[in-house]
């Protein structure tokens, strides 16, 4: 797989981006929904944030508070033997869990889809109860001239992805949860007709605690809101890379032999990979085939190391001169930027033809 990595990655880190509070640093930036618009490329950035601490044996967690309609800071120490702080990303208590971080979405553009201006503030910020744990991994899907961005809101009761719109990546409508806990990897096909039938498709990732699965699943709906026929799509497969978990990514696309996307997948060393399917045009349920092997894999440094290491994740891509121009998060900490020909995508799915 002939994998071409910009010379100038990571082209945004932490350092890029302004705080969106004095008090805060931000930690990472990744997963960023992607999007032409005006002849600009568009990245809808996820920021994380955490509190400075001036202690040493102390973290501190920003939550959203509705009633004072700002993030409020509370203080866990480490010498308490109940606090669990094994994992970078999150606080562990006997009867609740919090995040070291809270994110928003940061609108960036450019010209040259290499160097972007980032915007001073948040675009989309925590703003309820839904989202008091922070707004996470934006999809973009430009659906009859409006731009529909779905997104990961997390809080107490669990993670839920939500919907926003906009037509100028100035002002943003929220919609509200379309797909309860535990899910998310929410992908809209940016269609709305199937088969000569209004319709729009979605991808989403459910978890089941009970049986451990975490597969992508398939629904429909007649409005982007409320959805149903959910369906199984796609599983880890226990004899490839993939045998933990997969999840949806980038948009899917089409080409000629149906609709190209662009997952991720979990081995049991952990590492996250992209991987590839396709599905049938008219029936985006049906698989057509599935890469074998990871498109797109940890390898560099700045993939392997970072708050969580050995991770390339997309929330978007281009599909453009017969390349996939794929914006990635490498190590849940920086944006990177990665050309891959669709050719090479066909041959790991063995067809032969092109878009």
């Amino acid at each position: 797989m002939s994998v071409f990595r910009s010379p100038q990655n990571p082209i945004i880190e932490p350092k890029d981006v302004k705080p969106s509070r004095s008090d805060f640093e931000v930690i990472g930036v990744f997963n960023a929904g992607v999007a032409r618009f005006e002849d600009k490329v568009i990245l809808l950035l996820r920021v994380a944030e955490r509190p400075i601490c001036a202690h040493p044996d102390m973290v501190l967690a920003g939550v959203y508070d509705v009633a004072q309609g700002d993030i409020v800071l509370k203080e866990f120490s480490k010498n308490e033997p109940e606090n669990d702080f094994s994992d970078p990303r999150l606080i562990i208590r006997p009867t609740e869990t919090y995040l070291t971080s809270i994110s928003h979405l940061r609108l960036a553009r450019s010209a040259d889809g290499i160097n972007f201006d980032i915007e001073d503030t948040p675009a989309i910020g925590p703003a309820n109860d839904i989202e008091s744990f922070g707004i996470e991994d934006p999809r973009i899907s430009l659906i009859d001239g409006t731009y529909y961005v779905t997104y990961v809101a997390v809080c107490p009761s669990g993670v839920t992805s939500c919907l926003a719109s906009t037509k100028d990546f100035k002002s943003f409508q929220r919609h509200g949860v379309i797909f309860c806990p535990e899910n998310k990897d929410v992908v809209l096909f940016p269609e709305s007709a199937f088969g000569g039938t209004r319709k729009y498709y979605a991808l989403h990732r459910p978890v089941s605690p009970l049986f451990k699965r975490q597969d992508i699943w398939i629904a429909e709906s007649p409005d982007l809101i409320c959805w149903g026929n959910h369906r199984p799509l796609l599983a880890p497969d226990e004899d490839c890379w993939d045998q933990v978990k997969v999840g949806g990514s980038a948009v899917p696309f089409k080409i000629a032999q149906g609709w190209l996307e662009i997952y991720h997948g979990v081995g049991h060393d952990n590492r996250y990979c992209l991987g590839a399917v396709i599905l049938d045009a008219s029936q985006p349920w049906k698989v057509i085939a599935r890469a074998e092997k990871p498109i797109f894999e940890p390898q560099d440094d700045y993939e392997t190391s970072g708050f969580f290491g050995n991770v390339v994740f997309t929330c978007g891509l281009l599909y453009e001169q017969e390349k996939l121009k794929i914006y990635y998060g490498a190590a849940d900490t920086v944006i990177c930027y990665a050309e891959l020909p669709v050719q090479d995508v066909f041959e790991s799915l063995n067809l032969a033809g092109s878009a």
